[in-house]
């Protein structure tokens, strides 16, 4: 390929910026004839730190300014986290790579060490995520829960100020960032199902763009690209997004995949949760199926009612 700038797209966070960090660097170890520069880019979602991520809206808030740059040719890629990209993009734009899934379920985090199952209706967890929340509730209905927006070190010094005693978070975001340590513990998915596409960091690009088609060619990394592809399936098809309590996650064994999801109401007393099973071959097909088998349940109309709400 001939020498080219390649000018990467992303929000400010420090997370946002290891990711696209090590975007640049997947593409510099591959196409080392490629200069690569690093474009910050605020959104919706990093100017609006008083109010819950349900309550702005899930499309789109932590990328619209972002796919607009990219749309304008201001940018050639976007680096995002996957489970902040809504399943149908803007007309001109694709996601074009994914890099290797970190770990994809929750954390969590509390200040003296204690582990979930120790904690008490007289501890205040904060989570700022509905998912997180119905799922926290279904395990105890008696956790006291409250609402925590900000970067990882912001969160942190939330809770050691005392705005609360535990918090649950993706625990890539911590592994990234060289945070391990105030990990208290890795939370199984029988417990809390993560986000669709958590762990994921994914490079969204312009339709029509061969020479960053190529590019991005070069650094997808499959596995977690047939990931995806089933994770994404499923959530489109239950219509969920952050305003919904939904998750799920997905296991390959060679050409066998198995997807598990679940969708509940907001307090998590309405818990519907089912796997399907089938060919790795057709992810998304079988992430099309288990929104059907959940929404022969009655997925769709508790997603209606938490809508409507």
């Amino acid at each position: 390929m001939n020498k080219k700038t390649v000018r990467i797209g992303t929000r400010g966070s420090q997370l946002a910026l290891f990711q696209a960090e090590l975007t640049r660097k997947k593409l510099l170890e591959k196409f080392p004839e490629t200069d690569v520069e690093i474009v910050i880019i605020k959104t919706k979602g990093d100017k609006i730190l008083d109010v819950a991520l349900s309550k702005i809206g899930d499309k789109g808030v932590f990328t619209k300014e972002i796919e607009k740059d990219l749309l304008d040719g201001k940018i050639d890629m976007a680096v995002h986290s996957l489970k902040d990209l809504p399943t149908s993009l803007p007309e001109g734009l694709k996601l074009g790579a994914v890099l290797e899934r970190g770990e994809f379920r929750d954390a969590l985090v509390c200040k003296d060490g204690r582990t979930l199952d120790e904690l008490t209706e007289n501890d205040i967890i904060a989570t700022s995520s509905l998912r997180r929340k119905a799922s926290l509730l279904r395990y105890n209905k008696n956790f006291r829960i409250i609402d925590i927006r900000g970067n990882v070190n912001t969160r942190l010094r939330k809770m050691e100020e005392g705005y609360c005693d535990a918090m649950i978070m993706a625990a890539t975001g911590f592994q990234r960032l060289g945070l391990e340590k105030y990990i208290t513990e890795i939370i199984q998915p029988e417990i809390i199902i993560p986000a669709t596409s958590q762990g994921i960091i994914a490079i969204e690009s312009r339709t029509g763009d061969t020479v960053t088609d190529e590019l991005l060619k070069g650094i997808n990394h499959a596995a977690t690209w047939d990931a995806a592809e089933a994770e994404r399936g499923f959530l489109h098809a239950v219509e969920g997004g952050c305003q919904v309590p939904v998750g799920c996650y997905s296991q390959f064994d060679g050409e066998h995949l198995s997807l598990t999801g679940f969708v509940a109401s907001l307090d998590g007393t309405t818990y519907l949760s089912d796997t399907e099973t089938g060919s790795a071959v057709n992810p998304a097909v079988v992430g099309e199926r288990l929104a059907q088998k959940l929404i022969a349940r009655g997925a769709a109309k508790m997603i209606e009612a938490i809508r409507t709400s």
